[in-house]
């Protein structure tokens, strides 16, 4: 049994096509995704964006979400 072998990239294209043909496009890439990797330095980004906060007013902030979310 001889098996043809292909570029990796055909591959990736065919298994996408595939996918998104049985899945859907959106359930597709949520599945190719988790095996991607991210980029930037989320330790970085994270010091930045709760440089102000603590994690009292972080979590205060979330009851008041989850609050507003209940009365709707």
């Amino acid at each position: 049994m001889t098996v043809e072998i292909k570029p990796l990239a055909q591959i990736t294209r065919e298994a996408i096509r595939l996918l998104c043909k049985e899945m859907g496009v959106a359930n597709a890439m949520r599945f190719v995704n988790q095996f991607t990797t991210g980029y930037g330095d989320y330790t970085k980004e994270r010091e930045a964006l709760f440089a102000d906060m603590t994690v009292e007013g972080i979590a205060s902030q979330i009851r008041r979400k989850r609050a507003g979310r209940n009365r709707r």
